[in-house]
């Protein structure tokens, strides 16, 4: 017997129709019991969503997002079935699955009765505006009962929250990140930062943890940029951050036609690469078309296949974009000689006999030619492009466009593919990001709660009180702690939902133009 198991002989109920009760268990457990574990005479709490902390260097913000799609897909998309139904069954299914949880039900349903005759979720949600960056320790929310007997509900709500939005929030940081490394490459190389728009290009579809987070990740990508190909963002961000009109959002994603390992393979079973090169190019004859090169032989497709098609390509009104997705991307894209305390001996060597030392954009430059921009900085002709769309890092980046200035070059010449290893390969930790109580009232008395514990760095350390956010003379995000009414009324956190309505909503547009990134 398994000594952890509760001591109850129910087993769950067979499915045989649709939950109506789901939404009430997207939660921990152990929060089922909560409301009788308050102290008695409880009647309000106030929690906020803060990041406490970062573990990646040089990161002091984060962007707040992904609320809005929260309150829309959970607290009201999600409890329509429950409200909608019949009082006397959706209890009765609560306390059903319940029991298989539990066991005997000591916990009751009438406060699950009570919300149902509510109608809606009564909680009042006040936020910064999403795009915001918002410094460490700083909230970006606060959430609250707008009913005394619903003071349960605040916290119960914590763990479906914390999962929906720490990590849209998360990839539009490191996105944001991203971003800041591109433009300073643009600006010291002479290149328009319309052009960094595309120059990070979303791969990281496949790699997610399911095609929920890849959308609400993939959102967080396009605040900073418009290349992607994880298609299933669209649709999230029609339908959870829409303009009122339904069509003025602009351009949200972007992408170009291209080819797989398996469309070469199978093309160069049948014939040679080079023949595959030519029938894709025969079917597209304009724009821009993106064929991955290093399915057998990266080098000889630079030095064998482009010479001899150089006409075609030349002649063609687009760009070939050339895709390596292998090896080390630093290498691959500027050779080694590029290698920081690399000896150049570069009069020794040929790119025929020796193309990794000189590396993909020397040699398409060798190629193709281009023009210089008014920084002194080489641009290959616009016929020709290159993008690596594989193990791109933040480190990664900023060594390819510090190696590419060195060597002469524009940092458009390349654009990145990023994968899920820059967003998938994180957590909630990454920013400390949490949901805390911070005030309470209990029999008609307003008490400051404070997590603070004795055993921990600080990091944990909760904020206290009723919260504020206001800008300081240098224009900086702080906290104000045990908040006036008066103070609360000036902060930046102002209410986005109450009682089951929004208040206020952003298009994607609104989202994009409070962050900054795309003009």
């Amino acid at each position: 017997m398994n000594p952890t198991a509760p001591a109850s002989s129910v087993t769950a109920p067979a499915i045989t129709a649709p939950s109506v009760t789901a939404a009430l268990f997207e939660t921990d457990a152990y929060k089922l019991g909560h409301r009788d574990l308050y102290p008695e005479g409880t009647t309000g709490i106030l929690s906020n969503y803060t990041n406490r902390g970062s573990r990646i260097e040089g990161v002091t913000k984060v962007v707040h997002f992904g609320l809005q799609a929260f309150l829309q897909s959970y607290c009201i998309e999600a409890f329509a079935p429950f409200f909608a139904a019949d009082e006397d069954e959706a209890v009765a299914e609560y306390e059903t699955v319940l029991a298989s949880i539990l066991g005997p039900n000591s916990i009751g349903s009438d406060h699950i009765r009570e919300l149902h005759r509510v109608g809606y979720l009564p909680l009042i949600f006040r936020a910064v505006p999403e795009g915001t960056r918002v410094p460490l320790r700083v909230p970006s929310f606060t959430i609250e009962n707008t009913r005394p007997e619903f003071f349960w509900l605040v916290n119960y709500i914590e763990t479906v929250l914390s999962a929906a939005v720490w990590h849209p929030s998360t990839t539009a940081t490191i996105a944001d990140h991203y971003r800041r490394i591109l433009d300073e490459a643009a600006d010291t190389t002479g290149v328009d930062r319309a052009a960094v728009n595309w120059q990070l290009h979303d791969f990281s579809y496949r790699g997610m943890s399911g095609t929920v987070s890849a959308a609400a990740s993939g959102a967080g990508h396009l605040l900073s940029f418009t290349g992607s190909d994880s298609l299933a963002s669209i649709d999230w961000v029609r339908r959870y951050y829409p303009s009122e009109a339904g069509a003025e959002n602009g351009l949200v994603l972007g992408s170009v036609p291209a080819t797989e390992h398996s469309v070469m393979c199978a093309g160069i079973s049948e014939s040679s690469e080079l023949e595959t090169f030519e029938r894709i190019l025969d079917k597209h004859p304009s724009g821009i078309v993106s064929v991955v090169s290093d399915t057998f032989d990266f080098f000889e497709v630079l030095n064998g296949i482009l010479p001899a098609l150089k006409g075609r390509i030349m002649a063609r009104d687009g760009k070939l974009v050339i895709r390596p997705d292998s090896g080390d991307p630093a290498d691959i894209i500027c050779g080694t000689a590029s290698r920081p305390g690399a000896v150049s001996d570069g009069a020794a060597r040929t790119m025929e006999d020796d193309p990794e030392y000189f590396g993909a954009v020397q040699l398409l430059w060798n190629v193709f030619g281009g023009t210089v921009n008014a920084k002194g900085y080489k641009v290959l002709d616009s016929h020709i492009g290159l993008i690596y769309g594989d193990s791109i890092t933040i480190d990664r980046a900023k060594d390819i466009w510090t190696r590419l200035e060195a060597m002469g070059f524009a940092s458009e010449n390349v654009v990145f593919g990023v994968g899920s290893y820059s967003y998938q390969y994180v957590t909630r930790d990454t920013f400390s990001s949490a949901v805390k109580a911070t005030w309470a009232r209990i029999g008609g008395v307003e008490h400051n709660l404070l997590k603070d514990p004795a055993t921990d760095s600080g990091t944990k350390k909760s904020a206290t009180g009723r919260l504020a956010v206001v800008r300081d003379a240098d224009g900086e995000l702080v906290l104000i702690e045990k908040a006036t009414p008066e103070q609360e009324a000036e902060s930046l956190l102002q209410p986005v939902w109450a009682d089951g309505e929004f208040i206020t909503r952003q298009s994607f547009a609104d989202v994009r133009a409070v962050l900054g990134n795309i003009a």
